[in-house]
């Protein structure tokens, strides 16, 4: 039996590979439906006469969904395993996310946009238990595998909705959204057939108990949850606010262009990722360089309104949040042991997506007070700053002890 430390913790290499294409189509799903919406708020925005605050609840309301329904998708895990939780969040993600089409009100564009987020928030306890099950000895490179999909889908919808689907759909926002929910349903079928073909991984958290109630008394929880909190909130708010933004100082022409480097730069950022996977787990180096660089960043959106001012500010917006997520999704599996992995996410989650949907409601409610666009970015700033100092302090919390694992996971 190979050690868990080596290289693929008893998987053959075609098997490590079938595993982390599995991870990396999962976190294609966390992210395609959910970021189809952006590069057609504007239209929905006009079509249904929303308010820059509804428009702000509009991208709250799935983070809303991600933070009430992570308790309960850490009970599915708990119960069905991590394998099927992952594959039930994803098919609900997915049909939801074409209902979003078939909106004839403010309301009912709410209700799909909350069973959106419902699906999605089923899968995200999961994914941190799977990598530490599946991948017990390469936690990181799991990690950031899942992560650089996540990457990847929120990348997909912006930068191809505008020059490629939306003219496909006729110019219908309708249309959009369910072209986008179709790959996303293939993935399910997908995953299944790559996932490795023992239920093993699937019983090592019910073999703990089934516990699943997160310990919201953990300081670690807290400190969890609010820096996954802060990089949430940078990024959801800046793809929802970025394109009335632009509208408001009259430069609609920039919002395809914005929202590709906002999202494209996340690509670019696995450049960096992958190298460096080894290199993230429990160092601080990603909060104290790319914190700040986001502050940065926001203020370049605030006060620079030329086409390279804007072009940077959201590029370094999305190529920061980028470093950052999978530095702080990796901290679960290291900070609590390996059955409470699904209870340490779902608290995490529950509390981080609370945050992100209060940032982009105030950060609407802002401007709406005010009448000036750039108070939108004021409580991103905050995040920004939130991120770097909670992201160093976790960094330094201690580990907690190891349990062994047993190395049953095999794939052929």
């Amino acid at each position: 039996m190979l050690p868990a430390g080596n290289t693929a913790s008893g998987l053959t290499a075609g098997g490590l590979t079938r595993t982390l294409l599995a991870l990396w189509l999962a976190g294609v799903a966390m992210r395609m439906t959910i970021l189809a919406m952006p590069p057609v708020i504007p239209m929905v925005h006009a079509e249904l006469q929303m308010s820059e605050t509804e428009v702000g609840l509009l991208v709250g309301l799935p983070l809303l969904l991600f933070a009430l329904a992570a308790v309960p998708g850490s009970l599915l895990v708990a119960r069905v395993g991590s394998g099927l939780a992952i594959m039930i969040g994803m098919a609900i993600a997915a049909l939801a996310g074409a209902a979003r089409g078939a909106a004839i009100d403010v309301a009912t564009l709410y209700a799909a946009a909350i069973a959106t987020g419902f699906g999605v928030a089923l899968m995200q306890p999961a994914m941190p238990t799977v990598v530490r099950e599946w991948l017990p000895g390469r936690i990181g490179l799991g990690t950031v595998t899942y992560t650089s999909g996540m990457l990847m889908g929120a990348a997909f919808a912006p930068m191809l909705t505008i020059p490629l689907i939306l003219p496909l759909a006729g110019g219908s926002w309708r249309l959009n959204l369910v072209y986008w929910a179709v790959p996303a349903a293939l993935i399910v079928p997908v995953f299944f057939l790559l996932r490795p073909k023992t239920a093993a991984h699937d019983e090592a958290v019910t073999t703990r108990g089934g516990r699943w109630l997160p310990d919201f008394k953990n300081p670690t929880l807290w400190l969890l949850g609010l820096c996954l909190g802060s990089n949430n909130s940078a990024y959801f708010s800046t793809n929802a606010f970025v394109g009335d933004y632009l509208a408001s100082f009259g430069r609609a022409d920039l919002l395809g262009p914005a929202l590709a480097w906002l999202n494209g730069a996340q690509g670019f950022a696995l450049l960096l990722l992958f190298p460096l996977a080894g290199k993230l787990q429990r160092q601080s180096w990603p909060y104290l360089i790319f914190g700040p660089m986001l502050l940065a960043s926001f203020a370049g959106m605030i006060f620079l309104s030329s086409t390279a001012g804007i072009l940077t500010a959201t590029t370094l917006i999305g190529l920061t949040t980028a470093v950052t997520l999978p530095a702080t999704l990796a901290l679960p599996p290291l900070l609590s042991p390996p059955g409470d992995v699904h209870r340490t996410a779902a608290g995490m989650f529950t509390i981080s997506y609370t945050v992100a949907i209060i940032v982009p409601t105030v950060s609407g409610a802002l401007w709406d007070l005010t009448g000036r666009p750039w108070t939108a970015f004021v409580p991103l700033c905050v995040c920004a700053v939130t991120l770097t100092v909670f992201g160093f302090v976790l960094t330094r919390r201690p580990r907690k002890p190891e349990v062994p694992v047993p190395d049953t996971v095999r794939v052929q």
